[in-house]
């Protein structure tokens, strides 16, 4: 499929440190130092390290406070996508171009769509006679071991589970319900819970799992150019709670 192009020409740089979460000082390749948008409020483990080569997207709209946004950062020798704006475009392109199998067959896909208690919906598809099927996507960067699988959260995300019960309710209700981990990342072969960040987050997935939502993982191939969803990532690995070790996600 054709990967997400970036609408203007990315800027490499170099890190200098992020801070306030949605901050962070670079230095271009130019000499020039600039204040850059981070659009990702988790605690990016890994990813932060003074010194690491980071690309910028330049702003479209004229007289933005922040003329660039953080998009890339190289970490472990792979570039890694940390815009979480990113994500929903992504998969809604590639259900489109037929690249998630495990979502075929439906007429149309809304995004944005208000549901349960003050919620919406990433992506919501409909038609041809199914059941809708009500999409939570979520931005995954974090390995923490070079070895080891990507895992999410990176940090505590209340959010998160509430969306999981959200999920939840829709398939008790009769709909499809599908929570999708988007790895913007190409060097993880498999991906697991990080039960011992967040145990509440963990314990959401189980329930909602339980209750007949599905869970998928996929991997994007990253590049300067456009990030585009690969292939999908197993979910048999052992889930990191802190009080049971040795238990698996359902795939």
């Amino acid at each position: 499929m054709t990967p997400l192009r970036y609408p203007l020409p990315l800027v490499r740089g170099t890190l200098t440190r992020r801070y306030k979460r949605f901050l962070a000082d670079v230095v271009l390749d130019d000499g020039r130092v600039v204040v850059a948008h981070c659009a990702n409020s988790g605690s990016m483990a890994g990813l932060c390290a003074p010194g690491s080569e980071v690309w910028l997207s330049p702003a479209e709209a004229a007289g933005r406070k922040l003329l660039y946004t953080w998009e890339l950062v190289r970490a472990d020798g792979t570039l890694v996508g940390i815009n979480t704006g990113r994500p929903n475009a992504l998969v809604a392109e590639a259900i489109a171009a037929g690249a998630i199998p495990e979502l075929l067959g439906y007429a149309a896909v809304r995004r944005e769509v208000k549901y349960g208690v003050n919620s919406r919906i990433d992506l919501l598809l409909e038609g041809n006679g199914r059941p809708c099927c009500y999409v939570e996507v979520k931005s995954v960067t974090m390995r923490r071991d070079p070895a080891g699988p990507a895992e999410f959260p990176d940090a505590v995300t209340a959010r998160g589970a509430k969306h999981l019960r959200e999920l939840a309710a829709m398939a008790a209700a009769g709909a499809r319900a599908v929570m999708l981990f988007l790895v913007q990342r190409a060097d993880c072969t498999s991906f697991a819970l990080a039960g011992d960040i967040d145990p509440l987050y963990a314990a959401a997935f189980r329930s909602a799992s339980q209750a007949g939502v599905e869970a998928l993982c996929y991997a994007c191939r990253v590049d300067p150019e456009g990030i585009e969803v690969a292939q999908s990532l197993p979910l048999e690995v052992e889930v990191r709670y802190p009080w049971s070790r040795g238990q698996k996600v359902l795939s």
